[in-house]
């Protein structure tokens, strides 16, 4: 899915086994990989006591620099869409939802003190700055905002539903454009010193097969920037977004399809549709509302301005028999509903406006009702905290609008890919990177057994609270609180017989790909909603001795250019 990242909360809040080797529920008391060593306590930045810096008028000693990880953003954590009128697929990484704690003051041990004052005796250090916040320079050259160029449009890029054009040798990504088509492009950024131009398709002169009449009306230059590809078939959506994972492959990974064990396909989900007809797939829409008129619409492509709507096309029915639509919001920001796939659990979450009281919430079925606070923290004002949802044969509560699939049949397709590609045996051990609330997890403790071990990672608190909560009667699963690349480190973990990891849309990143093909598991599975971090972290786990043996991938966001991708990597014969 596409992901939206969520805090990252830095200390490990799981729990070790009971006295007496009994383990709290839904943890492993003695997994078989050998008990983990215990994580040291840890502040926000990831120091503990022995590695903590001085006070900031003493002289500290130069900090390991950690990998950079988004903020919270689709709220992912409150995060805004991918583009800005569309509703967000999930909350990275909010999924895996979760404020960050306080920051924990770590008094240094005494020797360092001592020392610190024997150093500032002979020469005193400079005072402390807050780093500047980087120059934002300023466009330069004329704006070409509102020029119009006959154009031939390229081939389609990856991300934001545009394809590349050219004129007088400078690049035009356009919008509502399709490969060879030529259309009159109408540019809406740049300058003449800018290195490229964004531009819609305000006529088309030459049409591609593929191209149809929009069935949103909503949907167009200017209009709601949700959908990327309303005005192409559902196949000619596959062929492009198959395009743009070759391209990535064989850019990022040196990879052509045949090489990655992918047919070159992207495969549909779901039943066929009736020619003309929108899949209404999305079980979470965020709305955005007008702050004159209490309406609700949907942001425009990369702006902050509205389209209002009555309906949104790809929107699940359980969103729009809500009627969020036809009611005025006022003092009210953003209106998220939620509509769970597994159950009839509706869930409204309203972010007010600063110093705003919340309307009265009067819908068209039973809703429950959250708060978004300043600190983008969710509080329940109505009904329960969570909402229920169906797959890989459990329940799972999923609570504060926390990270689930939006699509309300990915979640068992990914866990069908994931266990068909692993194969997991009895009485192996799998590691579940970036877990969420578990799904991953509770497939693969089915399958290796109670003489097997499944242990889970992910940064959300409240993702973990529900992870446990889910896994709670499966004694062969833990799941622990804190970043996957601080906490795997420290578990003493030398070796394991199965991966999944399902990464924020930037990817796991280089060193967390070295790690884990250091453990020198059988199979790993590498969920990713973003194809260029994919191709990249596939090009790192081939410099760690792993190579591609399956790939496919899932149009589980049909209309727009997202797409979800599992791939299985072995280790190479030989390492």
């Amino acid at each position: 899915m596409t992901r939206n990242t969520p805090s990252r909360s830095h200390g490990s809040s799981g729990k070790g086994a009971r006295k007496g080797g009994a383990a709290k529920p839904g943890q492993v008391a003695r997994p078989r990989w050998g008990k983990p060593s215990r994580p040291e306590a840890t502040d926000r930045d990831g120091f503990t006591a022995r590695t903590a810096p001085l006070a900031p008028e003493e002289r500290a000693p130069q900090r390991e620099q950690e990998p950079s990880r988004p903020a919270r953003g689709e709220r992912p954590e409150r995060a805004e869409p991918a583009e800005r009128g569309e509703a967000r697929e999930g909350r990275e990484g909010q999924p895996k939802g979760g404020a960050r704690p306080r920051k924990q003051a770590v008094r240094p041990p005494r020797a360092l003190r001592d020392g610190a004052r024997a150093s500032r005796a002979e020469a005193a250090p400079k005072a402390a700055r807050a780093p500047k916040a980087p120059a934002v320079k300023a466009p330069t050259g004329d704006p070409l905002v509102g020029e119009r160029y006959e154009v031939e449009v390229g081939p389609v890029a990856h991300g934001g539903g545009h394809c590349v054009a050219r004129h007088e040798g400078r690049v035009l990504f356009v919008r509502h454009a399709l490969p060879g088509e030529k259309v009159i492009a109408r540019v809406t950024e740049g300058t003449t010193t800018s290195r490229f131009l964004r531009a819609d398709a305000v006529e088309v002169l030459e049409p591609a097969k593929e191209r149809i009449a929009p069935p949103c009306p909503f949907s167009g230059p200017g209009k709601c920037g949700g959908c990327d590809w309303q005005h192409v078939t559902p196949g000619g959506q596959r062929k492009l977004k198959a395009q743009v994972l070759t391209e990535q492959l064989a850019k990022l990974a040196g990879l052509t399809p045949a090489e990655a064990g992918w047919d070159g396909s992207v495969e549909p989900v779901g039943g066929k549709l009736p020619a003309g007809r929108v899949p209404a797939w999305r079980t979470r829409v965020q709305y955005a509302v007008d702050a004159g008129s209490g309406k609700v619409g949907l942001r425009k492509h990369r702006s902050h301005e509205i389209q209002p709507v009555d309906r949104c096309l790809i929107a699940a029915e359980g969103v729009t028999e809500l009627g969020v639509e036809s009611r005025d919001w006022p003092g009210v920001v953003s209106v998220e509903t939620i509509a769970a796939s597994g159950s009839s659990d509706r869930q409204v979450v309203l972010t007010p406006a600063p110093g705003a009281q919340l309307p009265l919430v009067e819908l068209d079925r039973p809703v429950s009702i959250a708060r978004v606070d300043e600190q983008g923290n969710i509080h329940k004002v109505h009904g329960r905290g969570f909402v229920r949802e169906r797959a890989a044969g459990r329940t799972w509560r999923v609570s504060n609008g926390g990270f689930w699939q939006i699509h309300p049949e990915a979640p068992d397709t990914l866990v069908d890919a994931v266990l068909d590609g692993l194969d997991p045996q009895w009485g192996e051990n799998a590691l579940d990177l970036y877990c969420g609330v578990g799904l991953f997890a509770g497939a693969l403790a089915d399958r290796v057994g109670e003489d097997g071990a499944v242990l889970g990672i992910e940064s959300g608190k409240q993702a973990v609270a529900d992870a446990r909560h889910n896994l709670a009667a499966l004694e062969n699963v833990r799941i622990e609180c804190d970043r996957v690349e601080s906490l795997l480190p420290r578990t003493g973990i030398t070796a394991t017989d199965l991966i999944v990891l399902d990464p924020p849309r930037v990817g796991a990143g280089r060193e967390t790909v070295a790690h884990l093909a250091g453990l020198g598991a059988r199979r790993i599975a590498y969920v990713a909603c973003d194809p260029a971090a994919l191709a990249r972290d596939l090009a790192f786990f081939r410099e760690g001795g792993y190579r591609l043996v399956s790939l496919r991938a899932f149009d589980l966001f049909p209309m727009t250019h997202h797409f979800e991708c599992v791939a299985i990597l072995e280790p190479v014969k030989g390492e």
